[in-house]
C-alpha cells in the first residue's frame, strides 16, 4: 500500500494538487445486494478519514507512549515532547498571538464549554449570537449569561447590520460575540474579520467556532481579531478524539479549571490547593496524548500543503458539484446568502421535493455505496428557518420526539466535500441521485422506529466486525444529533 502524496483529479486545475493520501481511500463497501463497490465519502462535515501522514505519526509514538509531564523514562519523555510539539503545532496552524494558549480538549463542543466555564461576564452584559449556530456554540453560551439570538441574515452586509445594531443597544449591553466561522448546514464562510472589529469597537470578545472553517481555510488569529478559537481533529483528517480551545492568557490563567484532579495542580493540602498556570489548570488527568500528536500532525500536513490552494481546490468541485446540481427537477437547494459571490466550505444540502431526507440518504447508501448526511445536522434552528418550520410547528415537533415519534421530522440531505474528493466521486453521486430522484428507490424500506432512518427490507449487507469488539446490531444506528 503507497502511502504517499497522491494527485487527485480537479476540476478546471492546470495541475493537478498533491495531496496527503487518507486511509479508507480504496474501501470498498456492500450494496443492499452484498455487491461491493467502491465508497463515496460525501459527509465530511461529520467526521474526515485520518490522513496517512497523521496515522504514521501515531504508530511512530505508540512504542513510547506514556503519561506526560514529570515522567523521568524515556518514553515519558517522548511523549510529553511529543504532547508540547502537538501544542505549538496548533498554536502556528490558527496563527496564535504569543500570549495565547492552546488547551487540548476532546472536540469543538467541550472546548466551546469550557470557554463558557471560564469568561466572565460584567453584570448585566450578555453574549450575542446567531440562529445559524451549531447546538456546540449556541448551548453552551445560556450557561454563562442571557443569549441575545439574531435571525439567519440574508447576506453578510445583513449579517454586519444587524450585529453593529445590537452591540449598540445600550439596554442589553454584549460582552461576547460567539459566531461560526462557516456554516456546517450551508457553508457560508462568515466574515470573522469584520465581526471581530465590530465587537472589539463596543468593548465585546469573540469566540469562533472554527470546527468546519479550521479544515478547510487558512485562519490567523491575529489577523481576524479573534479571542477564542475552537476545533476538532476529527474534522481535519485526525479522528484520535482530540480538539483545542485557543484563548488569551489573561483570561484562562485565571479560570477556575472545569475538571479537578491531577496535573491541574502545583500543591494540594488537605484543606487548599494551588492551581498550576494555564495550560495544565485545565487539563486535568491523564491527557490524550495520541489524539494530541494526531491533531497537531494534522494541521503540521495540512500548513505544508497549504491551506489557500486546498481552499481553490474545494472552490472549484463546490463550484461543479453545485452546476450539477443546478436544474435538476424536483432538487430545492437551502442556502442562505445565494450568488456566485458568495464564499462556502465545500458544502451543499438541500432536500427532495415528494421524498424524505432519510429515505434520499439510504437509498444513496444500499444502492450507489455513497455516504451522504440527512436530517438537522445540529444546528435544529437554522434548517427550520431554512425548511419555513415555524414556532409553533417546531413545538409540535418536539412534542411529537417527546413521545418517541420519529415520522415525518423535517430535514434535509447535506454533501460535504474534502481532500479525498474529486470529480469523479460528484459524477458518481450526481449519477446516483438522478437515478433516485427520477425512478425513485429500487428497493423497499422500512422506516427504523427509534431513529426515522430508512433501511432496506431485503438488507444483505455484512457489517465488519472489529477485532477484540463485540459485533452488535444494525438496529437504531444513525438515530441522535442528525435527528431533529
Amino acid at each position: 500500500m503507497i502511502a504517499g502524496p497522491t494527485a487527485r483529479r480537479d476540476a478546471g486545475a492546470d495541475s493537478p494538487l498533491r495531496l496527503p493520501r487518507l486511509v479508507g481511500s480504496d474501501l470498498r463497501v456492500p450494496l443492499a445486494n452484498g455487491e461491493l463497490r467502491p465508497y463515496v465519502n460525501l459527509d465530511n462535515a461529520a467526521s474526515t478519514q485520518a490522513m496517512q501522514p497523521v496515522v504514521d505519526t501515531v504508530i511512530a509514538l505508540l512504542p513510547s507512549y506514556s503519561s506526560v509531564h514529570r515522567g523521568a523514562g524515556v518514553p515519558s519523555q517522548v511523549s510529553t515532547r511529543a504532547y508540547e510539539a502537538a501544542r505549538h503545532a496548533i498554536h502556528s496552524f490558527v496563527g496564535a498571538r504569543a500570549t495565547d494558549h492552546v488547551i487540548f480538549v476532546r472536540n469543538t463542543t467541550e472546548a466551546l464549554n469550557l470557554a463558557a466555564h471560564c469568561i466572565t461576564l460584567r453584570p448585566g452584559q450578555i453574549v450575542l449570537s446567531t440562529a445559524v449556530e451549531h447546538h456546540a456554540n449556541m448551548l453552551p453560551w445560556r450557561r454563562l449569561a442571557k443569549v441575545r439570538v439574531l435571525d439567519p441574515a440574508p447576506s453578510p452586509e445583513a449579517l454586519l447590520f444587524d450585529v453593529k445594531r445590537a452591540l449598540e443597544d445600550p439596554l442589553q449591553p454584549v460582552g461576547l460575540l460567539a459566531v461560526t466561522g462557516a456554516s456546517n448546514v450551508t457553508g457560508e464562510v462568515y466574515p470573522v474579520e469584520q465581526l471581530s472589529r465590530l465587537a472589539h469597537e463596543h468593548g465585546a470578545l469573540v469566540a469562533v467556532d472554527a470546527a468546519q472553517l479550521a479544515p478547510h481555510r487558512r485562519i490567523d488569529m491575529v489577523e481576524l481579531g479573534v479571542d477564542f478559537l475552537a476545533l476538532s481533529g476529527h474534522k481535519m483528517y485526525a479522528p484520535f478524539g482530540a480538539g483545542a480551545l485557543i484563548g488569551p492568557s489573561a483570561v484562562l490563567d485565571r479560570a477556575e479549571p472545569l475538571l479537578a484532579g491531577g496535573g491541574a495542580v502545583t500543591y494540594v493540602t488537605l484543606d487548599d490547593v494551588e492551581w498550576a498556570p494555564a495550560p495544565d489548570r485545565l487539563e486535568a488527568g491523564s491527557p490524550n496524548v495520541v489524539g494530541a500528536a494526531a491533531l497537531g500532525a494534522a494541521a503540521q500536513v495540512l500548513q505544508a500543503t497549504g491551506m489557500d490552494a486546498l481552499a481553490a481546490r474545494e472552490r472549484r468541485l463546490h463550484r461543479y458539484l453545485e452546476g450539477q446540481l443546478r436544474g435538476m427537477p424536483r432538487i430545492q437547494r437551502l442556502v442562505l446568502w445565494d450568488g456566485e459571490d458568495a464564499d462556502r466550505v465545500g458544502v451543499c444540502t438541500f432536500t427532495v421535493l415528494g421524498m424524505h431526507h432519510a429515505l434520499v440518504a439510504a437509498a444513496l447508501s444500499a444502492e450507489h455505496a455513497i455516504g451522504v448526511r440527512h436530517g438537522c445536522f445540529c444546528a435544529h434552528p437554522y434548517i427550520a428557518h431554512l425548511l419555513g418550520v415555524s414556532i409553533s410547528d417546531a413545538h409540535t415537533i418536539r412534542d411529537r420526539l417527546r413521545r418517541g415519534e420519529h415520522r415525518d421530522i423535517p430535514g434535509a440531505v447535506r454533501v460535504s466535500l474534502g481532500l479525498g474528493n474529486d470529480v469523479a466521486d460528484i459524477d458518481r453521486f450526481i449519477t446516483g441521485l438522478r437515478s433516485v430522484v427520477e425512478a425513485g428507490p429500487r428497493l423497499q424500506y422500512r422506516e427504523d422506529p427509534a431513529s426515522g432512518d430508512r433501511i432496506p427490507v431485503d438488507d444483505q449487507r455484512s457489517m465488519p466486525s472489529l477485532p477484540n469488539l463485540p459485533s452488535l446490531t444494525d438496529s437504531g444506528i444513525g438515530a441522535g444529533c442528525g435527528q431533529f
